[in-house]
């Protein structure tokens, strides 16, 4: 089944996406023929069970692994490794613990040859963006699980991606810091205007994100779905189609 879309200006566009592993001596299929075209600015959250291919599809898009056959495109051009346009958020936020906040922020901006006065600007900016301008002179040892994740973050939205890839940001999080991150994660991505395609396990997370969720199948042959979230924002989760939607996202893993 087709879930491709007219390429339009800034969007991705996959088409013919195939990808497998070798495991043992057996190919493993974990992607087959997807096409599917991500619109400008909207909150694409992938889901699926494990072995469906979340993390490989994300990891193909930020350029960290290659496609077995396909053609992945952003703004019409090919994707060739890793690129500005694209900034990737990982569930561990991986900082350095020998610098600040401030330090981390700046990181890739100084790495692409910003200058330093400059780059504490822009960075300063976003750590305040993400509620930490308190905490920019604090190590990472110092900070909460659901703080280093806003500067891992903050870090990502400093290089200006046209396209931000997270991976599992929130699964290491307790219960209520995943909520308010949510709701952080949901103002960000409007403050920002950015692209975000979101892996995670949580159907309500899903619910709450996305303006569509894309369900991978586990079943070899089965043909992936996608579903629209038509929901007002900022979204309600006790509202009655809300809990629909996620009762859909349920009974597509037989949950419900």
């Amino acid at each position: 089944m087709s879930l491709a879309e007219p390429s339009l200006r800034g969007d991705v566009v996959i088409r013919n996406l195939s990808k497998s592993f070798l495991l043992n001596d057996r190919r493993l299929s974990v992607l087959s023929g997807l096409d599917l075209a991500i619109r400008p600015g909207e909150c694409l959250v992938i889901v699926g069970a494990s072995g469906s291919g979340k993390t490989t599809l994300l990891r193909i898009l930020a350029g960290l692994e290659t496609a077995d056959f396909g053609d992945v495109r952003i703004d019409g051009r090919p994707i060739s490794g890793v690129g500005a346009e694209r900034a990737v958020i990982f569930q561990e936020p991986r900082l350095l613990p020998w610098l600040t906040v401030l330090g981390n922020v700046m990181f890739g901006l100084e790495v692409r040859g910003r200058a330093k006065a400059d780059a504490g600007r822009q960075a300063r900016h976003y750590i305040d963006l993400v509620g930490l301008g308190d905490f920019a002179d604090a190590y990472p040892s110092q900070l909460s699980g659901g703080m280093a994740q806003r500067v891992g973050i903050a870090r990502a939205l400093t290089v200006r991606p046209e396209i931000l890839l997270l991976d599992e940001p929130l699964g290491a999080l307790d219960a209520m810091t995943r909520i308010a991150m949510q709701q952080e994660l949901a103002r960000i991505w409007r403050d920002e205007a950015v692209t975000m395609i979101l892996v995670t396990h949580d159907l309500e997370e899903a619910v709450y994100l996305a303006d569509r969720v894309l369900v991978l199948p586990r079943q070899k042959g089965a043909a992936p779905k996608l579903i629209d979230i038509d929901l007002p924002r900022p979204r309600d989760r006790s509202e009655v189609q809300f809990v629909r939607l996620r009762e859909t996202l349920l009974s597509e893993f037989g949950l419900h």
